[in-house]
């Protein structure tokens, strides 16, 4: 079992930036393929971003990229998601997830994913 706690959110002014960390409770993350997702109120959670276990393939969904970027350092046993330029329609839960997997490519669908975190909020104000 791999218990993962997400920590960073808050809440930000339009423009502004965030990091998100993810790291797990009692266990390496080290051959975990890593996403991060989020939940508007009344909508389905989306991808976000994701990336493989050795950190050297990422994916992202279109409506971050070039804004989000997802990390790993895995001799600190921790994700991030580094999120600049925040709109409002960011605002959200986000949640990191985790796969035990060495494959190279990233993961980016819900039910791909075995262990998920509680989730942090994101508030960006217009």
């Amino acid at each position: 079992q791999v218990q993962l706690v997400e920590s960073g959110g808050g809440l930000v002014q339009a423009g502004g930036s965030l990091r998100l960390s993810c790291a797990p409770s009692g266990r390496t993350l080290r051959s975990y393929s890593m996403g991060w997702f989020r939940q508007a109120p009344g909508k389905e959670r989306e991808f976000v971003a994701a990336i493989n276990w050795s950190g050297d393939s990422t994916h992202y969904a279109d409506s971050v990229k070039g804004r989000f970027t997802i990390s790993r350092d895995n001799a600190k046993n921790t994700v991030y998601l580094q999120m600049n330029s925040l709109q409002p329609e960011d605002t959200a839960v986000y949640s990191c997830a985790a796969k035990l997997t060495l494959a190279t490519t990233p993961f980016t669908m819900t039910y791909e994913y075995n262990y998920w975190g509680q989730g942090t909020q994101v508030t960006v104000s217009s």
